[in-house]
């Protein structure tokens, strides 16, 4: 097991803006097992995943990726919570979910159990009478897409400078689109998938970003790979 320190010390808590996506995939690149992230998972992967959500200010993930991996509300275990009171900051992060049609289930336990109300970001032709709109800050920025730039900005105007985001392919590609990737964070398990899953990223072409290797650990076969941008 990884100890809090040691997990500070290889991901820690950047000192400025940064956003940083968490994936796992496998040695031959799937990034599902039947259709959810689950079955790659393995030793020290969980521990860097509550980790990340400890330590940054908001969590951004796709409608698509709350639907299929079934979300629940954002709540850190006691010792977490502890941790983030201690280093002044909220108990909780915020839960910033990407949608353009607001196609998203109210009774959902990311909404009906959330500790602090979850912000939906879309675009201002999404639905008006959408009934997510009732359990969530719902914020239109763009026109007929979201625009994540835009949205980005609005959260660190609201002072959450340290996002994580895990996903999915699609809005991790449009992020790289955009440019508003600073760190990778990757998790590959030991593992041979085939089938059709796709990769951790897919979006309009983009020229390629050079990023950094700051390190390579592993435990029990897993390899845990975290790149940043030079």
């Amino acid at each position: 097991m990884f100890t809090r320190d040691e997990l500070l010390a290889h991901y820690p808590r950047a000192d400025g803006a940064v956003l940083r996506a968490n994936f796992i995939a496998s040695a031959d690149g799937a990034v599902a097992v039947d259709g959810v992230s689950a079955g790659l998972q393995g030793p020290g992967d969980k521990e860097i995943f509550d980790h990340l959500r400890t330590i940054c200010d908001a969590l951004i993930v796709a409608a698509g990726t709350v639907r299929a991996e079934r979300y629940d509300a954002l709540r850190l275990t006691g010792p977490d919570r502890a941790w983030r009171l201690a280093a002044g900051l909220p108990e909780f992060p915020l839960m910033v979910i990407v949608s353009g049609s607001l196609d998203l289930d109210p009774e959902q336990l990311i909404f009906a159990d959330a500790p602090v109300r979850p912000i939906v970001l879309t675009h201002r032709a999404a639905p008006a009478d959408a009934p997510v709109r009732g359990v969530a800050e719902v914020i239109a920025v763009g026109d007929t897409e979201v625009d994540l730039a835009a949205g980005v900005r609005l959260l660190h105007g609201r002072g959450a400078t340290r996002l994580l985001c895990e996903g999915g392919p699609g809005l991790f590609g449009a992020l790289i689109a955009a440019d508003l990737v600073d760190e990778l964070c990757l998790t590959v398990a030991p593992l041979l998938a085939g089938g059709a899953a796709g990769r951790i990223a897919h979006g309009p072409p983009t020229p390629p970003r050079r990023m950094s290797l700051r390190h390579a650990l592993t435990r029990h076969d897993m390899l845990f790979l975290r790149y940043a941008r030079n």
